[in-house]
């Protein structure tokens, strides 16, 4: 049975801590965050009624009682939007879309277009529809993949990423959050589950992360990288979503006249790589 919206709220839940609410922490706890009870007098309804919520026996919490899980569980925007999604879902909503179709030609020049700066055209679990030779030499080895390039693949099983990404952790935890996100709708979509599955069983540091349930939108944000040929660079990357089933272009930008902003073109320099 689907319970996805109790998977939320128990993660959640271990996220607050009771003094948050002004609570005394009391004896030793066994589990972090709030209990149920906890939670249930603070936003007003009773212990049964909010355990019911969790376990899946309630598909139907009303407004009100949304907006203060809201507040007491001190979700951030991004999350509301999901908390909100997932009770839409327990109540009966479906949305699965089909697959979307190929790239156009025009989104491929689209990539091609902005170079020298690095960019990508992902699908809406980071598959690489289409990449510039930017793009492919700022990640090496990514067009080594198996299978489907895949930049979240690529991040967690690739060890060269350690080294590459300035904040390799703080790329895991976005990118893991970009996925719950992906999860509101259909969290057993074929594409996401089969990557979840995969990265759970070969990495920790994912299992982990996947297990907190954060969940962020992508924004813009600046990056830094140690590149075995352009050397350290900061860029700022710039997300712009498409109409397509999830996708999103992702661009690279170095301020004008930097130092990254010379060495983008060692990296234009760089053989391209082949697409699988």
């Amino acid at each position: 049975m689907d319970n996805e919206l109790g998977v939320f709220l128990r993660a959640r839940r271990a996220r607050v801590a009771p003094a948050d609410l002004g609570l005394p922490e009391g004896e030793r706890r066994r589990t972090p965050g709030l209990r149920r009870e906890e939670l249930a007098a603070a936003v007003g309804v009773s212990v049964d009624y909010y355990t019911r919520l969790e376990q899946g026996r309630e598909s139907r919490p009303s407004v009100r009682l949304v907006r203060s899980l809201q507040v007491v569980l001190r979700l951030g925007e991004d999350e509301c939007a999901h908390l909100d999604s997932l009770v839409l879902r327990a109540a009966g909503a479906r949305a699965r879309a089909g697959a979307p179709p190929e790239p156009t030609q025009a989104q491929r020049r689209l990539v091609e277009t902005v170079s020298p700066a690095p960019a990508y055209l992902l699908s809406r679990v980071s598959d690489v529809l289409a990449v510039n030779a930017e793009g492919l030499a700022l990640l090496p080895g990514l067009a080594e993949a198996p299978a489907r390039m895949n930049t979240i693949r690529y991040i967690f099983r690739d060890p060269r990423a350690r080294e590459i990404l300035g904040d390799w952790a703080a790329s895991c935890a976005d990118n893991v959050a970009h996925l719950r996100s992906v999860g509101t709708a259909d969290p057993h979509a074929a594409d996401l589950a089969a990557l979840v599955a995969e990265l759970s069983a070969a990495s920790p540091e994912f299992a982990g992360l996947w297990a907190r349930y954060d969940v962020r939108r992508w924004s813009s944000r600046t990056k830094s990288f140690r590149h075995p040929v352009a050397g350290e660079l900061e860029l700022t990357s710039q997300t712009l979503a498409l109409p397509e089933g999830g996708r999103r272009l992702v661009v690279y930008q170095a301020e004008p006249g930097s130092a990254a902003e010379k060495a983008l073109a060692l990296l234009g320099a760089e053989p391209p790589e082949e697409m699988p």
